[in-house]
């Protein structure tokens, strides 16, 4: 039986443990540049003894950002910089991944502290959104965004595949697709925000066409030995639950089919006004659903943050891989924290040397 400190093979690519660390935004970038922030923030967490560490949402376009301050890989000096990153968290033991994405609709909005809301559209720091119809998210996202064009449908997909390669060349060897939380990819699908009428809205084979279309062209570029992950809403809490969640397995399977290796399980945050059942591993049964029909690996992300809860989601078999995030901004040694929980034998080597070394040889009077 796998438990959360099983080491995991996907691809050419074996994790440590099953523990993953998602991306989480910093909002720390100028013209989508990384700097010492993100760098001392990357090696701190890959230092804690998680099996992957994947860099936070990572725009491939302009445009494409939430805020001005969120990273950008649209440009081979934005590439260049992530290196830096990549490297530092592979000698510090851990797979380096980045998330690429389009924030569509979502666009061109302050940093959350700041308001995260719409940069009002006349200020000098905001850009034209675009999204698959002229339909704002509603609520502090008012914004309408532009229809797009066929060309443009193109220019962001082929903006993902450059994206792709960029990351590969920096030394990434995990990348996730950013298709959920309403931004460019979970717009199209979700009926809520694609109202199109020609080959790209409509029907569900019309709906799906953009994420189809983009993943076969990232996976031309993105080689077959190491993953190609994506992060997908596979239902809204709107009260057409089971209708979502059948059209978005269906939509998996063809994932799959092109070359998907792992879905990062989550909810779409399409529209604002959702019931969304908040609280621990509340997720757990929808991914052990999705992997049982698709037969593909998947993790999720949503309160996993009790060592307990995410062993038990790998023990039961409804997780791959278990996505800790804020708990590790509390504290970026969760893992050894974990391993002590769980019993693990000499919890303190999943870190690195340099700290299992003398907290396993001297141990505190106090030490639990």
């Amino acid at each position: 039986m796998n438990d959360l400190f099983t080491p995991y093979q996907l691809k050419d690519v074996t994790l440590k443990n099953r523990i993953a660390i998602p991306p989480m935004c910093q909002y720390m970038a100028d013209d989508g540049l990384a700097n010492d922030w993100h760098k001392v923030h990357y090696t701190s967490l890959a230092r804690g003894g998680s099996g992957l560490v994947i860099v936070e949402a990572t725009a491939v376009a302009p445009e494409g950002r939430i805020t001005p301050h969120c990273l950008g890989i649209w440009n081979d000096e934005q590439a260049e910089q992530l290196r830096e990153i990549a490297a530092a968290i592979k000698a510090a033991g851990a797979v380096p991944g980045i998330q690429i994405a389009h924030a569509g609709r979502k666009a061109s909005a302050n940093v959350p502290w700041e308001g995260d809301d719409h940069i009002p559209a006349d200020h000098p720091d905001a850009w034209p959104t675009i999204a698959p119809s002229a339909i704002a998210f509603g609520g502090d996202l008012a914004r309408i965004p532009g229809e797009m064009t066929i060309d443009d449908i193109k220019r962001v997909q082929n903006d993902f595949a450059l994206a792709a390669q960029r990351a590969l060349d920096a030394g990434f060897e995990w990348l996730e697709l950013h298709l959920a939380h309403g931004y460019m990819g979970q717009s199209f699908f979700s009926p809520h925000s694609n109202k199109r009428t020609d080959e790209y809205g409509g029907s569900y084979e019309n709906r799906a066409r953009f994420s189809k279309e983009m993943i076969a062209s990232v996976r031309k570029i993105w080689p077959d030995n190491l993953p190609l992950t994506a992060r997908f809403g596979v239902l809204e809490y709107d009260n057409k639950d089971e209708e979502t969640l059948n059209e978005s397995i269906q939509l998996i399977n063809e994932w799959k089919q092109i070359g998907l290796d792992m879905l990062s399980v989550s909810v779409g945050f399409t529209i604002p006004e959702t019931n969304i059942p908040w609280g621990p591993a509340f997720l757990a049964p929808i991914a052990e659903r999705v992997r049982n029909e698709t037969q593909l690996p998947v993790s999720s992300a949503w309160g996993f943050g009790a060592p307990k809860l995410a062993d038990q989601a790998v023990r039961n078999e409804q997780l791959d891989l278990v996505m800790i995030g804020r708990a590790h901004l509390e504290n970026p040694n969760w893992s050894y924290q974990a391993a002590k929980q769980l019993g693990i034998e000499q919890p303190a080597w999943v870190l690195p040397p340099p700290y299992a070394h003398w907290l396993s040889r001297y141990r505190s009077p106090t030490a639990e």
